[in-house]
C-alpha cells in the first residue's frame, strides 16, 4: 500500500474515533441536563405535572385570598363573623337605644333568632317613632343621635356623656325649657320651701320642663356634683347639694337659726329629704310620694303615643262609628306662614264614661296629620281629651260638647288633613279627611282671616299671649262649630254670640300715615230677610291702627228670637278702593 494511501486511512480512522467520542459526550451532557430539570427527557407526563405545580405556587403567591381553606378553617371564620355582628346588635341595644327602648321591646329583641329578624326589628323600631313615616327621612332618629352626640360632648365625666344622668335626661327628653346652673356651688340662699336660711352648696343644676308626656307638668330635675369632679347625678333629695349638711351649727335654716328646731332633727325625722323643719315642712312632706312617683316615671323610656291611631291614618282606613265635628280656620302670621287652627268638637253623648267615686270620666285620643299634594307630611299631632263630670249631673249634660283645638303653622298651598278620634273606654273610632286650601295673603290685596263664631272670647294675661288652647294673639277664642249634618253653629238664648276676625293689607294714607277704612256690620234674620242689627265703624275711631286690624265683637243671644241668622262684615278700604265681605251663619235656640 502506498504511503499516501496508508496515511489517508489512518487519518480517517482517527477522525471517526473523535466523532464517536464527541457524540458520546454530547449524549451524556444532554442526559445530565435533563436530569437536572425534571427527570428523563422522554417523561412527558411527569414534566406537565411539575409545570402545573409551579403555576399553582405562583398563583397562590399572587392572590392569598384565593387559596383553598379547610372545612375547619371555614367554620372558624363563620363563628368569628357571627361574633362580630353580634357586637353590632349588642351595641345598638345597650348604647344606641338604651334610654328609649321599652321593656317589652327589649324582651322581644332578645328573643330573635337571626340577624334578618333583628334588622327588621330595628327598622320597625324607628318607624314606630317616626313622625313622618311616609317620607324617607326620620326626624326622630336624626334628633336622637344628635342628642347622643351633644351629651357626649357636654356631659362626659370620666364616662361617656350618654351614660351620665344629665346625658340620659337630655337624650330622653331633649333640652330643658329652663336651666338654673351653679357650676361652682358656693353661697346659696335656700327658698322657703327648702327651709330658708343660707348655706354653701356643691355644684348643682336644676332642669325645668314645662311638660313631659307621661310624666307631668312643670317637672324640675335636680343634678348634684357631690364629688366636684363634673359627675352630676340626679337626686330626689334637695338637701344633697348642701355642702354644710354634716357640719354642726353651719348652714342653718330659718327655724334652726331662731331655735325653733335643731339641725339633728334633719336626720331623725325620716323621709326622702333632710331639709329640716320649716314653715312649709308639712306640705313638703305630703309631696314626698309625688316626688317618688316623678322619679320613677323619669326612669321609664318616653312613651310611643297612639300608634294604633297613626296606623288608621297611614293606611287610610275609613271609620264612622264615632261622630265628631271639625272646623279649620286661617289666620295670617307672616307673609309665608299661616296659622291653621283645627277644632274638634265631640258631644258627651258620643263618649263612653266610666264612673268612680261619684265622678264620671271620658277619655278620647286624637291623632291628626296634614300632608301636601305630593304626600309629604307637613304636620302631625296627637293628644288626649279628658272630661270629668259629677255622676248625678251627667244625664243632663248629654248635649254638652268637649272641644279640642290645635293650631298648625303651614305655608300657603293645598293640603289634606286626616283625623282619627278614638273613644278609649268604648273602644270606638271615627275618621275625618278633607282637602283644605291655605290662602296666600298678597301684600297688595285686601283680605281677612276666617270669621270665627265663638261661645267664649276673652283677653288673656300677657304671659299667655300666643300660647295655650284657643289663644290667637292676645285673645282666647273658642270656636262654635257647625254639625256634620250641615246644621249651623247654635247658641242658647242665655249665651253670648262672639265673633273674631282680622283684616290684612289695609292701605295706609301717605299723608296721615293711617288707613282709612269703614267696617259695616249687618245681622240678617234669614226667615224675614230683615236686618236686626246694622252698625258702621271707621278706622278713624279706633285709635292707633296699622295695615292690620283685629275685630272682636259680642252680642247677647237673648236679644234675638229663635231662628237662623246671617252675619256679614263689609270692610271698605277707602284708599285702595278695595272691599271684602265675609259672612257666617248661626242659629239661636
Amino acid at each position: 500500500m502506498p504511503v499516501d494511501g496508508f496515511r489517508r486511512t489512518v487519518l480517517a480512522t482517527v477522525l471517526a474515533g473523535s466523532l464517536i467520542l464527541i457524540g458520546v459526550a454530547a449524549a451524556q451532557d444532554s442526559k445530565t441536563a435533563s436530569d437536572n430539570l425534571s427527570g428523563p427527557v422522554n417523561s412527558a407526563a411527569s414534566s406537565k405535572d411539575q409545570g402545573n405545580q409551579v403555576t399553582n405556587v405562583k398563583k397562590q403567591q399572587e392572590d392569598p385570598l384565593k387559596r383553598p381553606i379547610t372545612e375547619r378553617q371555614r367554620r372558624k371564620n363563620e363563628k368569628a363573623l357571627h361574633q362580630e355582628l353580634s357586637k353590632t346588635y349588642k351595641k345598638w341595644l345597650d348604647e344606641d337605644v338604651r334610654w328609649i327602648i321599652t321593656d317589652q321591646e327589649r324582651e322581644a329583641f332578645l328573643k330573635l333568632s337571626n340577624d334578618e329578624e333583628r334588622d327588621q326589628f330595628i327598622e320597625q323600631f324607628w318607624l314606630r317613632r317616626n313622625p313622618t313615616p311616609d317620607s324617607v327621612d326620620n326626624p326622630y332618629k336624626d334628633e336622637h343621635y344628635r342628642r347622643i352626640a351633644y351629651a357626649n360632648e357636654h356631659f362626659a365625666a370620666g364616662i361617656p356623656g350618654w351614660k351620665t344622668d344629665r346625658g340620659r335626661m337630655y337624650i330622653m327628653y331633649g333640652p330643658a325649657d329652663e336651666i338654673t346652673s351653679h357650676p361652682a356651688g358656693g353661697t346659696y340662699d335656700r327658698p322657703i320651701d327648702e327651709g330658708g336660711g343660707t348655706t354653701s352648696t356643691f355644684p348643682f343644676e336644676d332642669w325645668r320642663y314645662r311638660y313631659l308626656e307621661g310624666v307631668g307638668q312643670n317637672i324640675i330635675i335636680e343634678f348634684v356634683d357631690t364629688c366636684m369632679c363634673g359627675d352630676y347625678h340626679m337626686t330626689m333629695d334637695r338637701s344633697e347639694k348642701d355642702a354644710l349638711l354634716y357640719t354642726p351649727n353651719a348652714g342653718l335654716t330659718f327655724y334652726e337659726q331662731m331655735g325653733m328646731a335643731s339641725k339633728t332633727d334633719r336626720f331623725t325625722g325620716g323621709g326622702l329629704e333632710r331639709l329640716g323643719n320649716g314653715p312649709l315642712a308639712a306640705s313638703q312632706s305630703a309631696k314626698q310620694f309625688d316626688r317618688l312617683e316623678q322619679f320613677a316615671k323619669l326612669q321609664a323610656p318616653p312613651v310611643v303615643k297612639f300608634k294604633d291611631l297613626e296606623e288608621v291614618v297611614t293606611h287610610k282606613i275609613s271609620m264612622n262609628l264615632m261622630p265628631f265635628n271639625v272646623q279649620t280656620d286661617f289666620v295670617k302670621v307672616t307673609d309665608d306662614t299661616i296659622l291653621v287652627p283645627v277644632t274638634v268638637q265631640i258631644k258627651y253623648k258620643d263618649v263612653t264614661f266610666q264612673t268612680k267615686e261619684g265622678v264620671s270620666s271620658g277619655v278620647v285620643h286624637i291623632f291628626g296629620r296634614a300632608t301636601t299634594l305630593t304626600g309629604r307630611i307637613a304636620q302631625t299631632f296627637e293628644d288626649t281629651v279628658k272630661v270629668d263630670e259629677p255622676s248625678e249631673l251627667l244625664p243632663k249634660e248629654t248635649e254638652k260638647s268637649a272641644v279640642y283645638w290645635k293650631a298648625l303653622p303651614l305655608r300657603p298651598g293645598r293640603y289634606r288633613v286626616d283625623l282619627v278620634v278614638k273613644d278609649v273606654n268604648g273602644d270606638r273610632m271615627g275618621t275625618w279627611s278633607r282637602g283644605i286650601m291655605v290662602p296666600e295673603y298678597s301684600e297688595d290685596k285686601l283680605a281677612t282671616s276666617s270669621l270665627i263664631l265663638s261661645d267664649e272670647m276673652e283677653k288673656v294675661p300677657n304671659r299667655d299671649v300666643g300660647t295655650g288652647n284657643f289663644v290667637i294673639g292676645t285673645t282666647k277664642v273658642r270656636p262654635r262649630l257647625a254639625s256634620a249634618d250641615g246644621k249651623p253653629p247654635t247658641f242658647k238664648r242665655d249665651q253670648k254670640v262672639n265673633f273674631w276676625m282680622q283684616v290684612y293689607n289695609l292701605t295706609v294714607n301717605q299723608q296721615t300715615h293711617k288707613p282709612q277704612a269703614t267696617i259695616e256690620y249687618n245681622l240678617i234674620n234669614t226667615a224675614t230677610n230683615k236686618a236686626v242689627l246694622h252698625k258702621v265703624e271707621s278706622t278713624d275711631q279706633m285709635g292707633n291702627v296699622g295695615d292690620q286690624l283685629t275685630l272682636e265683637k259680642s252680642l247677647s243671644a237673648s236679644a234675638l228670637t229663635p231662628g237662623l241668622y246671617r252675619l256679614s262684615i263689609k270692610v271698605n278700604d277707602n284708599v285702595s278702593k278695595q272691599m271684602v265681605d265675609p259672612t257666617v251663619t248661626f242659629a239661636v235656640e
